[in-house]
């Protein structure tokens, strides 16, 4: 190809991609969105996703209700992780806890499609996580709660993976949550009601061994998240009578180092759900008993310290159930299921938490639940 040639396609391509860089940017102008935050209606007569979007203020607006396919228990589930996201974003994955089930759409422009919905390997699923093409499912009902896992297929199918079924510690264990650590070579599961973190480690061929069973460093161990680094951060609700933070590394075959124990916000009560920074920085814990949010440093090693001496870096109001950071950890958001809204803040370049204008989700019912952010 001579030289004018290659300039001329050069100039093809280039005066193409600007025209869908321009058609991109004015269908996200005209639809006022810079993302957007989904939760679950956990209805008894039929679950369905409620999508708000997200404007570049971070101002939420409804926008539609989605059926699941399955069923919700019309009531709390004690749980962090009710949806996930996968890696790419490409696919949301959403449990059915009175169905015993879990079902997988597309995220598209215009909304959300069902792809797939397939039994939870166990009953009343409560939280989820996904890697890569792993899904897993923590089952907390029954005789004895359970994980189960999952393959994703690249059009958002769900097949369950033989022998991939793994108990927890015991019966009626108060399971929360079930999450990958960064490198998807563990999993980790927390026990309310036994003071109990089980970890798992996943084989080549994406099954779970374990548990392993470990002592929580502090009472009621409930939500978690990881840093960038790979350090589990565990909210610790103490019965609802204190709130905590506590941070460990994993080790060699799951097991958990602990880095700073029970970090107390004095003031709060009840920490449970987590989440954590992109950048590794902060770690934000929503305190349900005392209507708030409490801010925490994380340190390089995985150390944590009170942004705000007291606790108290947000006030919620209500009980704050559950938390999600958009994807550029801009803003963030509590689910609030007593005022019956979803709450929201402008995180500062020092972790500080400016309150914005909240969402109402006055037509859904009480047991509302979940919450995850684009």
């Amino acid at each position: 190809m001579n030289a004018l040639a290659l300039s001329a396609r050069v100039a093809v391509m280039a005066a193409a991609f600007l025209a869908l860089t321009a058609w991109l940017t004015g269908a996200a102008t005209a639809q006022g969105n810079a993302g957007a935050v989904y939760t679950i209606t956990n209805q008894v007569a039929g679950n369905a996703v409620a999508v708000f979007d997200r404007g570049a203020d971070g101002a939420l607006t409804a926008a539609g209700q989605y059926p699941t396919g399955g069923l919700g228990t019309g009531g709390g589930l004690g749980n962090q992780g009710a949806l996930a996201l996968s890696n790419g974003g490409r696919f949301l994955f959403v449990v059915n806890p009175g169905s015993d089930d879990v079902s997988s759409f597309r995220i598209k422009p215009g909304g959300l499609e069902l792809l797939d919905r397939i039994g939870s390997g166990g009953v009343i699923p409560i939280s989820l996580t996904t890697s890569g093409d792993l899904l897993y499912v923590l089952n907390a009902g029954g005789s004895a709660g359970n994980i189960s896992g999952f393959r994703v297929g690249s059009d958002g199918s769900l097949a369950a993976i033989a022998g991939s079924t793994r108990p927890l510690s015991a019966a009626s264990v108060g399971p929360a949550q079930i999450q990958f650590d960064p490198t998807a070579g563990t999993l980790v599961v927390t026990e309310k009601a036994t003071n109990l973190i089980d970890t798992y480690t996943i084989g080549a061929n994406g099954i779970a061994n374990g548990p392993s069973v470990q002592t929580s460093s502090g009472q009621t161990p409930f939500g978690f998240a990881f840093d960038k680094r790979g350090h589990l951060i565990v909210s610790e609700a103490f019965g609802g009578t204190a709130s905590a933070l506590s941070s460990y590394g994993i080790g060699d075959g799951g097991s958990l180092d602990v880095i700073s124990p029970s970090v107390y916000a004095a003031s709060e009560r009840a920490a449970c759900w987590v989440v954590t920074t992109g950048d590794g920085k902060f770690a934000y814990t929503t305190n349900t008993g005392s209507g708030s949010i409490s801010g925490y440093a994380i340190g390089h090693d995985g150390s944590l310290s009170l942004l705000d001496s007291d606790g108290l870096t947000a006030v919620t109001g209500g009980a704050p159930i559950d938390a999600a950071l958009s994807r550029n950890d801009q803003f963030l958001y509590a689910l609030n299921a007593i005022t019956l809204r979803i709450d929201a803040f402008r995180v500062g370049a020092d972790g500080s938490l400016t309150a914005l204008p909240s969402a109402g989700i006055g037509g859904f019912p009480a047991g509302v639940n979940g919450l995850v952010a684009t």
